[in-house]
């Protein structure tokens, strides 16, 4: 999405439905599982949103414009409410890099130092667009705009290695109508310009959850929706890197929230991705639309989090007299803002990808990931053991990519080499305690780049886990099992 470049979408018919020191790094989805939902009690209530989303693991941000960061009004809100920020422009293709070749990310850093200073993880939005781009790149085609296009990649993402929870890869690649793909100087170069993108960001940065983000998209019926599904599926049947799914959600009479919109979240999700609503707006302010998209996120554990687009109604791109968002203009309060907090208060406890714990089994022996005499103290070094299904194998996922066991000792990287000791140690939210769990089986530390790797290859009780280069050997292939067998 952009602000101020595009006018609100036109007019979407249902298009044929096909039904179907400290140790300091992101764990992507560790498979689909089932979970356990209980209501939160009422003396558990969050008072902001971002604390509410918290409460079921998930985040909720906005979209901030760095010339905005100068507003008090604007920065108190943002800094009470969201624990996750996207750039509004600051990180597009023009922002970036002006002039082929010369980067500028002093807009982009300014949001980025905003939102870590006040303690949020930051979306990355976005690499490979049609749209926006800078004139040098318009008049580029064929190879030379490949190229660019993946020089562009490596330069961005590299300025904010490890630092970017989630990057929209590619944004907006599909046809308003028809299923298809847009015709854009970018599907110009090559159909498998998309799968480029995502394997050179994968490359770029192994720590960041790579997303597909588009809007009109929200409608299970749609064959816009049933183009990228279709595109993700076989992305993930080929191995192709993709973490996430990302929704605009810009609802408007043209293109109006659907019931069947928990449906495409589930369908997506079920593809083994997550799912994120990336910048939601509801024309009019609906209380019970906007409660609705909540309800609907909170069903499905993969749905990870939820970003609307601007603080208040006067910073929307679609402008404040259309009263999208959850503050009006003058940082009230409105009746959809206290909709989303209950929904958010009163949804499922369970955590993204899952809320039971479940053990984490080594392919090679076939035994778990297990805490020696179910020690609770800091630094006790993991090791394999035959699966017990005590509460000292019990690992549960966090959205943050965390890996938990008792509830608050989260399985640590001793150090970002070969050999490192993985061990536990009370969670505080270090990179060298987040992990990437990847399709082929592979458990990825976010700060080290190496894979969980069983001791010389062991299997027997007792082995201990290293951290190591990764090679595709059993001994570093894992499976997550959410059973408290």
């Amino acid at each position: 999405m952009r602000v101020n470049a595009m006018s609100p979408p036109t007019v979407r018919r249902p298009l044929g439905a096909r039904r179907r020191a400290l140790v300091t790094g992101a764990l992507g989805a560790l498979g689909l599982i089932t979970a356990l939902a209980t209501a939160i009690p009422a003396d558990a209530a969050a008072g902001t949103l971002g604390a509410a989303a918290a409460q079921s693991g998930r985040y909720f941000g906005t979209a901030i414009a760095s010339g905005k960061l100068g507003d008090s009004a604007y920065t108190t809100i943002a800094n009470r409410e969201f624990d996750m920020v996207t750039a509004e422009n600051e990180m597009k293709i023009d922002a970036t890099e002006p002039n082929r070749g010369q980067f500028n990310f002093t807009s982009g850093d300014r949001v980025y130092n905003w939102a870590v200073q006040n303690g949020k993880r930051v979306r990355g939005h976005t690499l490979a667009w049609h749209s926006q781009q800078p004139g040098w790149m318009q008049s580029l085609s064929g190879s030379s705009l490949r190229q660019a296009m993946i020089d562009h990649i490596n330069g961005v993402m590299g300025h904010y290695k490890g630092k970017i929870y989630a990057w929209d890869v590619v944004n907006e690649a599909y046809a308003d109508s028809g299923g298809g793909r847009r015709d854009s100087n970018l599907q110009r170069t090559g159909n498998d310009w998309i799968e480029v993108a995502f394997r050179t960001a994968r490359a770029a940065d192994p720590a960041a959850k790579l997303c597909y983000n588009d809007y009109n998209i929200d409608n299970w019926t749609w064959a816009k929706t049933q183009g990228v599904y279709n595109m993700v599926r076989d992305f993930k049947s080929r191995g192709v890197p993709i973490d996430c799914v990302g929704l605009q959600s810009h609802f408007n009479s043209n293109s109006p929230y659907n019931s069947n919109y928990r449906t495409t979240i589930q369908s997506f999700a079920a593809l083994g991705v997550d799912v994120q609503i990336t910048e939601l707006d509801i024309q009019g302010g609906s209380a019970t639309t906007y409660a609705n998209v909540v309800n609907d996120c909170l069903a499905v554990p993969r749905c990870t989090g939820i970003t609307v687009w601007g603080v208040r109604d006067s910073d929307s791109w679609l402008g404040a007299n259309t009263t999208p968002l959850l503050f009006d203009s003058s940082g009230n309060k409105k009746a959809a803002y206290t909709a989303v907090l209950n929904a958010l208060n009163g949804g499922s406890t369970t955590p993204p990808g899952g809320g039971d714990a479940g053990q984490i089994r080594n392919t090679a022996s076939g035994r778990c990931v297990d805490v020696p005499n179910s020690s609770t103290t800091d630094g006790t070094a993991a090791q394999l053991w035959d699966c017990n299904g005590q509460s000292n194998q019990q690992w549960t996922q966090t959205s943050a990519g965390e890996l938990k066991v008792y509830g608050n000792k989260c399985l640590d990287a001793g150090g970002t080499g070969n050999g490192a000791r993985i061990q536990i140690y009370s969670c505080w939210g270090g990179d060298n305690q987040k992990w990437r769990v990847n399709s082929d089986g592979t458990i990825v530390g976010v700060q080290s780049g190496l894979c969980l790797d069983a001791v010389g290859g062991g299997t027997g009780n007792g082995t201990g886990l290293q951290l190591y280069s990764c090679w595709g050997g059993s001994n570093q292939k894992w499976t997550y099992n959410a059973s408290t067998a």
